[in-house]
């Protein structure tokens, strides 16, 4: 169940939503050392996963996006969309970083970035935000 309920925070934690996964990994991984890499598993796929749905969002969201109901500030999406275009797709390894990397994700989609090029650099991304909290936390 905890990795049902790992994979749904990591999910969540992924979109345009505000939430965050980590705390539930660590005290998943505090609780169950051993099961390290099934939770590494289910946190960087749900986390992934996430970030697939906003790829998707970017692709359909120019109509939507100057609505007032709309999750995303104009101005928060133009500067990813700048730092986007600056760094090209080597942004996307930026995606696990809080605040800026959910937008990223997003632009990604907008701009009509390819699928499977996204999938293999938000997945280096996150599973390495999460590896890294797991080691961090072993070490502890």
């Amino acid at each position: 169940m905890q990795y049902v309920l790992l994979f749904f925070s990591a999910l969540l934690a992924a979109s345009i939503f505000p939430a965050q996964s980590e705390a539930l990994f660590a005290g998943f991984l505090l609780e169950t050392p051993g099961d390290f890499w099934a939770l590494w598993a289910a946190a960087s796929v749900g986390n992934t996963v996430g970030s697939i749905l906003n790829w998707a969002l970017g692709r359909y969201m120019e109509r939507w996006q100057h609505r007032k109901w709309f999750p995303i500030k104009v101005d928060s999406l133009a500067k990813a969309q700048a730092f986007f275009q600056r760094y090209g797709w080597s942004a996307l390894l930026l995606s696990w970083m809080p605040i800026i990397g959910d937008p990223i994700t997003v632009v990604a989609g907008l701009l009509r970035m390819p699928l499977i090029p996204f999938i293999i650099l938000v997945a280096i991304a996150k599973s390495g935000r999460y590896w890294a909290v797991g080691w961090f936390i072993m070490q502890m």
